[in-house]
């Protein structure tokens, strides 16, 4: 197959073919098959992201699943939002996150920024620029621990 624009579903499923038969053969990266594979996956991903947009997990649910992942319970998350109650409040969805809390379940648990502050992908992609740098620009300053 050679590598072009994916635009119809058929040519999704012949590259997804392509990319698992690459895959499957243990292609060395580097190598012409291993550039084919590379080529075809930003291909692939960038039909994924036009025609089977994904977006972020509510809040809550995000902790609520971290909190699985790692066997936490409600207890282990007051050095992150302050107090029992506090758990108690945003894990029942009658308090919002504020910034701190953020900032301490990004550091501490690795729940990303953009996931705790609860917007969709597709509501920052109708911002005007400005205003979506600026958010943007507010959560690569959370992740990296500035205030």
């Amino acid at each position: 197959m050679k590598p072009k624009i994916i635009r119809t579903e058929s040519e999704y499923e012949a590259a997804l073919q392509r990319v698992a038969a690459l895959m499957d053969a243990e292609t060395e990266p580097g190598s012409p098959k291993g550039e084919e594979l590379d080529l075809l996956s930003l291909l692939v991903e960038r039909y994924e992201d036009e025609h089977y947009p994904m977006d972020l997990p509510d809040p809550v649910a995000a902790i609520r699943f971290r909190m699985e992942q790692q066997g936490l319970k409600p207890k282990d998350l007051i050095p992150y939002l302050g107090s029992a109650s506090k758990v108690s409040e945003v894990l029942s969805g009658r308090r919002g996150l504020s910034v701190a809390m953020i900032r301490n379940l990004v550091q501490g648990l690795g729940i990303p920024a953009e996931v705790l502050i609860g917007r969709p992908q597709a509501e920052l992609a109708r911002e005007p620029e400005s205003e979506a740098l600026q958010v943007n620009g507010q959560v690569s300053a959370m992740q990296a621990g500035s205030p």
